[in-house]
């Protein structure tokens, strides 16, 4: 009977959750943005579905299990998703957390973790979660959109199930971290970026990579972060402690060229803006359009603010936020896990 009314407790208790699908390049930043969503009381994971990007997609999958396993959320399923991009080869700029994703700490790799992961194909499984709840479900989308664009070609009525989509990707003024014009998410797979656009028409928030960079972080505060007395700040601080991109005196970061020095945990804004919308103070409602073509602007996100597309639908482009609430989600995120 206790376990039969402990089901019903947890059942009682998710139904006013906020249900979440993750879809995920898990790289260090997005293990951030994944132990926010775990840490947040009124968020419910329900599946994490992963793809190419920051590691190899089967690197990915090894990395969300790690993040859960740290978590103690082992229950909530995984699922392999794509390997590539829409369109042509993969793009290998894989470096940025090292070239598993998590900083190349860890040497020991767990031989049955293929045991771990479901069998469905995560295309498919982002498909029957939102179909199963329609309108309930927010998708954060924390890597390439392939898993989206795939989705949306064998069920076209997908975009219009989910609740909203979060998207961390993107840029607004041509400001490119792996290409002169792009950003990394984007120049990875630009036809996925580009069918996801124009074809999800509910309600869509982009996180792009100025906005994060607008809003960086102090690296006290990051130190402050990652010495926190908990088993998720202590795996923070571990696959954060070889990597470049964590170190204040790195000469290899255009961010720094453009933004000067901060601590950016880019995926943490989109799950953050998901979390708790008054995390986002300031935001611009305009169509976007990503471009294809050409060798320099392949990949690039264009805000269309005077309407020259004709375009019928806009979506929301964050420009600021709340930096007391972002630090406070993020210090939330490693503190002891919920139960």
């Amino acid at each position: 009977m206790d376990t039969i009314d402990q089901q019903l407790r947890l059942l009682q208790e998710n139904m006013w959750k906020k249900k979440v699908i993750i879809d995920t390049d898990c790289g260090i930043d997005d293990a951030q943005a994944i132990l926010m969503a775990l840490a947040a009381p009124d968020v419910q994971v329900v599946g994490i579905t992963c793809v190419f990007g920051n590691a190899a997609v089967d690197d990915v999958c090894q990395n969300v299990l790690r993040v859960l396993n740290v978590c103690e959320r082992q229950g909530i399923p995984v699922f392999r998703g794509s390997a590539g991009p829409l369109v042509g080869a993969s793009n290998h700029l894989r470096d940025h957390f090292g070239t598993d994703g998590l900083g190349d700490v860890y040497e020991d790799k767990d031989p049955r973790w293929k045991q771990k992961i479901q069998s469905e194909h995560a295309v498919n499984a982002m498909i029957r979660l939102v179909a199963e709840n329609q309108q309930q479900v927010s998708l954060v989308a924390l890597g390439p959109l392939t898993n989206l664009a795939l989705a949306v070609r064998l069920d076209p009525s997908f975009p219009k199930n989910l609740k909203d989509l979060y998207i961390m990707g993107g840029n607004m003024e041509g400001k490119g971290n792996v290409t002169l014009c792009a950003e990394f998410n984007f120049a990875m797979d630009p036809e996925s970026a580009y069918i996801v656009l124009e074809e999800f028409l509910c309600p869509t928030y982009v996180a792009s990579w100025e906005y994060a960079c607008r809003n960086a972080l102090t690296w006290e505060f990051f130190e402050e972060l990652i010495n926190q007395d908990s088993p998720a700040a202590r795996f923070m601080k571990k696959i954060t402690s070889k990597c470049w991109t964590y170190s204040k005196e790195t000469t290899r970061n255009k961010r720094d060229v453009y933004f000067g020095s901060g601590f950016v945990s880019y995926d943490a804004y989109a799950m953050a803006a998901c979390i708790d919308g008054g995390v986002v103070t300031e935001r611009m409602e305009c169509p976007v359009r990503v471009e294809l073509q050409g060798s320099i602007c392949r990949g690039m996100m264009a805000l269309d603010r005077t309407n020259e597309l004709k375009k019928s639908h806009s979506v929301f482009v964050l420009t600021k936020c709340d930096l007391v609430k972002l630090r406070q989600l993020l210090l939330e995120a490693v503190r002891q896990p919920k139960s």
